[in-house]
């Protein structure tokens, strides 16, 4: 049974769509079965790992406003043991689509229809990875609600907790009313540039909030991981010896650690 984990910050910016591809990628080289999921409509994800977004008819969208069956809107990559359900423009169109739902249905549950998906299917993964657009909109509470557990980017600058209360208001908003078992799985530290101090700083002052909620894998920021997604590759194909490789690796070890899958 899949764990499903999501990658949320309302704040733009920080590696959540990075993280996302990256960590799915190190886990399917673990031997882990793997699905990404693109819940942003600007499609970082989807085109970061090699698909174009004209060459498939069900996406994200499609498959929670109902229009195709979840099987339908996997698409295996290219890459070991990674799947990915992609996402188009389309997927800014759901809050008005899910609107006119509710208005037809009085027992339609918005926020629980990217989960009812994903139960249909979760025994054939071992690990479910939400990439969050950065809002704490209808689309991002359907992955909240689906969730298991989230992981927090945080980027390693000034500002840093700038809108992280929101964002743990809002799990705990879900947790109390739609979610009870979600929780936080940890904070990642990302875009660490280790020839300023700034970001020293930041790494302390996280820790010092979030505690041992923090992974001890640090993201460095290398140009490398910044050219990757360009060419449709995770870094551990576009790069197999840079220190984002071994970093991303070292996190799956950490989550799959956490859990014992």
């Amino acid at each position: 049974m899949a764990k499903i984990i999501s990658l949320v910050n309302q704040k733009g910016g920080v590696g959540k769509t990075t993280t996302s591809i990256n960590l799915a990628a190190a886990l399917g080289k673990m031997g882990k079965r793997v699905l990404i999921i693109d819940m942003d409509p600007q499609s970082n994800a989807t085109t970061g790992l090699g698909l174009n977004t004209n060459d498939f008819n069900n996406d994200i969208y499609e498959l929670i406003t109902g229009r195709c069956e979840v099987k339908k809107a996997i698409k295996k990559t290219k890459y070991k043991n990674l799947s990915i359900i992609p996402s188009t423009i389309n997927l800014a169109g759901v809050d008005v689509e899910f609107v006119k739902k509710m208005l037809e249905d009085k027992e339609f549950q918005q926020s629980f229809q990217l989960k009812i998906k994903l139960d249909e299917i979760k025994e054939n993964f071992d690990y479910i990875i939400i990439d969050c657009q950065p809002s704490l909109g209808l689309v991002t509470m359907n992955a909240l609600v689906a969730s298991d557990s989230v992981i927090i980017p945080v980027q390693c600058e000034y500002f840093a907790l700038e809108g992280i209360r929101q964002l743990l208001n809002s799990i705990i908003m879900v947790q109390s009313s739609m979610n009870p078992n979600l929780r936080i799985e940890g904070v990642l530290l990302t875009m660490l540039d280790g020839r300023t101090n700034i970001g020293l700083e930041v790494i302390e002052e996280i820790r010092k909030y979030f505690k041992d909620k923090v992974f001890n894998t640090i993201i460095p920021r290398l140009v490398r991981l910044v050219e990757a997604p360009s060419h449709g590759k995770p870094i551990n194909e576009y790069d197999p010896t840079s220190r984002a490789t071994e970093a991303y690796a070292n996190l799956a070890k950490e989550v799959i650690g956490r859990d014992g899958i």
